[in-house]
């Protein structure tokens, strides 16, 4: 019997093609986290979730359509269990609070390191299975 605690599945909503697909690649070589499945705008979000019920959302900000703010408000809104960190190439301090007062538990810039990026969707993930 395999005692390896399930991975955290992640869902990925990020409009730029390059960024997403080499985040999925990344993230697929780290240990203990799964990319359930990868979209490109704020309003696919909410169906994604519901479908693939992961346990970390990767959300951009700066989305066509529904940006990530609007996304975060109904993803926490309709699934209060839900844990956003919000990855974003420029947002200000006030664009940022926006992000955490929607419900983001975290928000990280995308020029960060990839272990730091790794980091917070691990402990995004152990604070949702502890709740």
């Amino acid at each position: 019997m395999d005692a390896r605690p399930q991975p955290i599945r992640v869902l990925l909503v990020e409009d730029n093609d390059v960024f997403r697909q080499a985040l999925i690649l990344l993230l697929e070589l780290q240990d203990g986290i799964e990319v359930a499945a990868a979209v490109a705008e704020g309003n696919a979000a909410l169906s994604a979730y519901r479908q693939y019920r992961p346990d970390v959302v990767v959300m951009d900000f700066r989305l066509p359509g529904m940006d990530g703010v609007e996304a975060t408000l109904e993803l926490v809104g309709e699934h209060p269990e839900v844990a956003v960190v919000c990855l974003t190439a420029s947002a200000s301090p006030r664009e940022l609070d926006a992000l955490l007062a929607a419900g983001a538990v975290d928000c990280l810039r995308k020029d960060e390191a990839l272990d730091v990026i790794v980091g917070a969707i691990r402990r995004a993930g152990e604070a949702r299975a502890a709740r």
